[in-house]
């Protein structure tokens, strides 16, 4: 699952959302160019699903109240479905169930959005004004990799299924009074700024989109395909990447621990553990049973045990300070 916050596909959105509604109606004028005479996609919101472009833009540039010319007036949110995602989806409601699934996901989704900002007033999608759109293609980019080599044109259309929302949220709450900016990632160190513009964090908006599509759409995720995993194995430390290596080894023995390791996961992510032995521990009544997995050779590595390996480490760690001390 692929949640990005942007200023908008034009560059811009310090003005009017003109351009980017109009370059979101691509695939309406496309199918018009190509005379292929398909039905018209409007935008949506929790209010309906037929809303036009002139709608949508009106009501953006008008809820601009003591924004300075300046300021970000709106924003861009993509929610892109993976392969094995749309996959799920496809076989569960078909094409079209797929469409109007996504656009319930989309008003969840922005649930999450307005409750991430932790501002009094601000506590679900009716509190927004947003604007989303289903789109059924993606194109290459000049910046694309395949279009650099050649193997691509700018302008084709990429392969495989391509569902996603696209969804243009005012910078201001709908009742035109209270700021709220994505771009405000303080997370509730600057008391001063977070109280004028709410806090943001990303990485938890993000998580939560994926956590919310696994629960909406019964889909079972593979840990090496959750955002906590592909996160912690770029940026983590050493210590994280062990742990996650220990739960991904874990999840191949088909052992019933799949909500336990979803919260270890996440735990693991945040750096909430310093070692195996705590996060063992952080989940109670689920902990004995896994310290009996982990006692157990790991799944990629037979002849490693991974909490000895870990105290080893430990140990020899604690060794070296020790050595460092005396030697000051």
């Amino acid at each position: 699952m692929f949640i990005n916050i942007t200023t908008s596909e034009t560059g811009d959105n310090k003005g009017s959302s003109g351009t980017l509604v109009n370059y979101l109606e691509k695939e309406n004028q496309m199918q018009i160019e190509k005379g292929k005479g398909l039905a018209q996609e409007n935008w949506f919101n929790s209010t309906g699903n037929e809303i036009r472009r002139q709608e949508v833009r009106m009501k953006i540039d008008s809820n601009i109240a003591k924004l300075g010319r300046s300021d970000s007036k709106f924003f861009l949110i993509n929610i892109s479905p993976s392969q094995k995602e749309l996959a799920h989806l496809y076989e569960k409601y078909g094409k079209e169930g797929t469409k109007e699934k996504l656009k319930e996901f989309a008003v969840r989704v922005m649930d999450e959005y307005a409750k991430n900002f932790k501002r009094t007033g601000v506590n679900s999608h009716k509190d927004l004004l947003w604007y989303g759109k289903h789109e059924n293609y993606r194109y290459y980019k000049h910046t694309d990799k395949e279009v650099k080599d050649g193997t691509r044109q700018k302008g084709e259309r990429k392969d495989g299924r391509q569902d996603h929302i696209q969804i243009i949220v005012s910078r201001k709450d709908i009742t035109n009074r209270i700021k709220l900016s994505p771009q405000n990632t303080s997370k509730g160190n600057n008391k001063v700024h977070s109280a004028k513009l709410g806090e943001f964090n990303r990485t938890a908006f993000k998580q939560s989109g994926e956590s919310l599509f696994d629960a909406f759409f019964g889909f079972d995720r593979g840990l090496k395909d959750t955002l906590a995993y592909t996160n912690t194995m770029k940026n983590g430390t050493a210590e994280q990447k062990m742990q996650m290596r220990i739960l991904d080894g874990i999840q191949h023995q088909n052992i019933n621990l799949s909500q336990p390791l979803k919260e270890l996961t996440i735990g693991v992510a945040d750096g909430l553990f310093e070692n195996v032995g705590q996060m063992v521990s952080s989940i109670g009544e689920f902990g004995a049973d896994l310290f009996s997995i982990l006692m157990e050779p790991v799944y990629d590595s037979p002849q490693t045990n991974p909490v000895e390996e870990a105290e080893k480490r430990r140990r020899k760690k604690a060794s070296r300070d020790i050595s460092h001390g005396h030697s000051l």
